[in-house]
Parts: structure tokens; sequence; C-alpha cells
């Protein structure tokens, strides 16, 4: 019995050892992703890059609340407006911001902050936003929690758009510094990476899935389900905040319908495409999403094959899109990766070579 008791702790040790390798390989991978398009690609691929990268950092820290406690929000685009806008207003010139942003405090009209402190307040905001709303949303449970959710994102939208003076309203906001590259982005992606499996391997992680798993004997247990859910919920916001800064000074310009139900509509469908049940198929569905979305692009713009020019119809990508997802809810519910993370054997990580 001893002999077998003793089994088990190594080999539960050297799952673990395991498991902390899947951020490695993720990260490793993106980074082989960035020097290989910049390398051999053109300028519309680092582009591209930098998007998917972007997405990665929302869609992970999306994750990091939908993926550990099962409930499916619609609200965190919602914190990517607050984190776009946060970050335009303190990096925006004044001179600029006294003609779209009349509204604004005069501390926050004066203040041109650096872009890193800008994104880091970004997250900070979006997520003290995400603790007051989620103090409320997250004693409820279920189809409840996703409709309180949306209720939240559509109430964002409707005040950001009506905010005139401070939000510049449905007009976009423009001059926003561009100076998100294909490397800024996969910085952002890697923290967010290394956050959420930090996070996902906490007591705070283990108990919120617990949860996921079987409600009744986590409470059982004494699992407060609410705290942990909460500061998931924070964490998840302050990446998502990011993510909405990182957006706009990678085009240039806001406004609130870029982060509304089109963005919604793209991070669930990475992560259903993915797999909800893994940090890794979190990744691995944006990647699939992400590459699916530029060949229908460039499909709607024609493609020449032969004499024959072909085309889409406008609209094809968000339908089929829709139609990917609906085929893998169905083929394979848990996503591509199947709740499974991306991880060497446990035999290599503990240095022997080969599993046991």
């Amino acid at each position: 019995m001893d002999d077998l008791v003793m089994e088990a702790g190594v080999d539960h040790r050297a799952r673990a050892r395991a498991a902390l390798t899947t951020p490695l390989i993720l990260i490793a991978g993106l980074a082989l992703l960035v020097a290989l398009v910049l390398a051999f690609g053109d300028r519309s691929l680092a582009r591209m890059a930098a998007e998917t990268l972007i997405r990665v950092t929302l869609v992970v820290g999306f994750w990091v609340f939908a993926g550990n406690s099962g409930v499916i929000s619609f609200g965190h685009a919602a914190f990517a407006c607050v984190g776009a806008y946060v970050s335009a207003w303190l990096t925006l010139k004044p001179a600029m911001k006294g003609l779209l942003l009349t509204g604004l405090p005069d501390w926050v009209a004066r203040a041109e902050w650096p872009v890193l402190p800008a994104a880091l307040a970004a997250g900070v905001v979006a997520a003290g936003v995400a603790a007051l709303t989620g103090a409320a949303i997250l004693r409820l449970s279920g189809i409840a929690a996703s409709i309180a959710t949306f209720a939240f994102l559509a109430m964002v939208n409707q005040i950001w758009a009506n905010w005139t003076p401070v939000t510049g309203g449905t007009s976009s906001v423009v001059g926003l510094a561009r100076y998100v590259d294909p490397w800024v982005a996969l910085g952002w992606a890697a923290a967010a990476i290394g956050m959420a499996a930090v996070y996902g391997a906490s007591a705070s992680g283990l108990a919120l899935r617990a949860t996921r798993e079987d409600e009744v004997a986590a409470t059982a247990s004494g699992i407060d389900r609410y705290r942990h859910r909460l500061l998931a919920y924070t964490v998840s916001a302050f990446f998502c905040g990011v993510g909405g800064a990182l957006m706009g000074h990678f085009i240039g310009v806001i406004n609130p319908d870029a982060f509304y139900l089109s963005l919604t509509f793209m991070m669930l469908a990475m992560l259903v495409v993915g797999g909800i049940g893994s940090l890794s198929g979190a990744v691995v569905g944006v990647l699939a999403v992400s590459a699916a979305m530029e060949l229908l692009v460039r499909a709607e713009k024609g493609v020449t094959i032969g004499a024959a020019q072909i085309a889409l119809p406008p609209g094809s990508q968000e339908t089929l899109i829709g139609a990917a997802m609906i085929a893998i809810l169905i083929l394979r519910p848990q996503g591509l990766l199947a709740g499974r993370e991306i991880m060497l054997p446990p035999g290599w990580v503990a240095g022997r070579g080969k599993t046991d």
C-alpha cells in the first residue's frame, strides 16, 4: 500500500511539472509564428499576426473566467470597450481631446501618458468595473448569469454610444498612436497565457473548477463559489481591458460598436472551436478561427483560378464561421482539443527522456 501511495505521489508531481510546460509551449509556438511571419511574410501577414495575438490576449482573458467557472459570459467585450477608451483618454494628445472629447475632466484632458502605463491603467479600470458589476451579477447562476452579462454589455454599449462629450458617441475617436506590432502583441499574449496558467494552477482556480464540475459537492466541501468566481471575473476583465487597448492602438481608431456583438461572437466562436475546457484550446481556437477568417476575407475579395475569378458573397465570413461553430458543437462538442492541454509527457519533464 505504501508503495502504491508513493508511486501515486510521484506520478502526481510528474504530471504537475508536465502541466507547467503548457504555457511555455504555447508562448514558444506563438513566438515562432511571429518570427516566421516577419522573416518570410509580407506586411499583410504581419498585420494578421499582430491582430491574431491581440485576439489571443482577449480570448485567454475571457477563458480565465468562462473556462474555469463554466459560466458563459456575453459581457467581456464591454471590458475591452472600457479598456480601449481609458487608453485613448490617457494617450491622445490634449489638442485632439479638446476637439473630440470636450467633456473629459481637466486632469484627463491634459494627460498624455506613455503607452505601457496607459495599457496597464486600461486593464486596472476594466478589472475595477468587473469587481463592481460582478459583485451583483455573479450571485446568479447558469443561464441567469449569462443573461445578466449580456444586459451589462448592452448597457455599456448604449452608455458609450450616447455619452458624446466623453466618448465621442457613435463617432469614431481617431488619432490613437499605432504602436502595436507583432512583438508588442506577443508580449501581452504571453503575459495573458502565463497569468491564465498561474491562476488555473492556484487554489482559487482549482476550487472554481470544482464548482464547475459538481457545484453541490463543492459547496458541501466548503468552497465559496461566489468569491472564486468574482476573483476570476476580475482577473479576466484585466486582460480583456488590455486587449481592448491593444485593439485601439493597432487600428488607431475606436468606436463603441467595435466592442459589441461582433467581438462577442468572435470570442465565443474561438472558445467553442478550440475547446472551452483548456487553456490550449483557447489559444488553438484563436489560431484556427483567425486563419479561417483571413482566408474567407481574401475569398470575398476574389480568388483567381486560371482564367476565372471566384468571389464569395459579402457576409460569407460570419455565415461560414457560424456554420463551423454549429458543426463543431454537433460533431465535437468539447472543441478541437476536447479539454486537453498541450504539454510534454511527464517522463520528459522529470528528466528521464521518455515516459514511464
